[in-house]
């Protein structure tokens, strides 16, 4: 089943997001909080978001969601350095955070596709708040 890794700022704000998420999901998944730095401070590591990744996958794949800035330069960092053959079964989602881990959560929790699961995080971003 695919896996996810939540990358935020804040460690915290990464666990919320996971467990209000989780209620939307259909049965259990790995989801892994990858946010914060290895001191608790605000920020992102790439060796956190390295290992997160390594323990969400099964072999299916992982979908990454981040909230901004350098959570992407981090992410982007932490695959190029998992081996080859995992780097082509991660991709970090072009998702919001909440709306993409959700919508990743609940589709992976269905047992969908690696690109399934991705393109259902993307769409989030066109939900309107109106």
């Amino acid at each position: 089943m695919v896996g996810i890794v939540v990358v935020s700022h804040s460690r915290k704000l990464a666990q919320e997001i996971i467990e209000f998420s989780m209620e939307m999901a259909q049965m259990d998944i790995r989801v892994i909080n990858a946010g914060g730095t290895s001191d608790e401070r605000f920020g992102t590591d790439a060796t956190i978001i390295m290992n997160a990744i390594q323990k969400a996958d099964d072999g299916s794949g992982v979908v990454v969601l981040v909230d901004l800035g350098s959570s992407i330069m981090s992410a982007n960092m932490a695959i190029e350095f998992l081996d080859e053959d995992l780097q082509k079964r991660v991709f970090i989602a072009d998702a919001p955070i909440v709306e993409g881990a959700i919508s990743a959560i609940s589709q992976a929790s269905i047992g969908s596709s690696l690109e399934e699961v991705k393109k259902s995080a993307e769409r989030a971003k066109e939900y309107s708040k109106k």
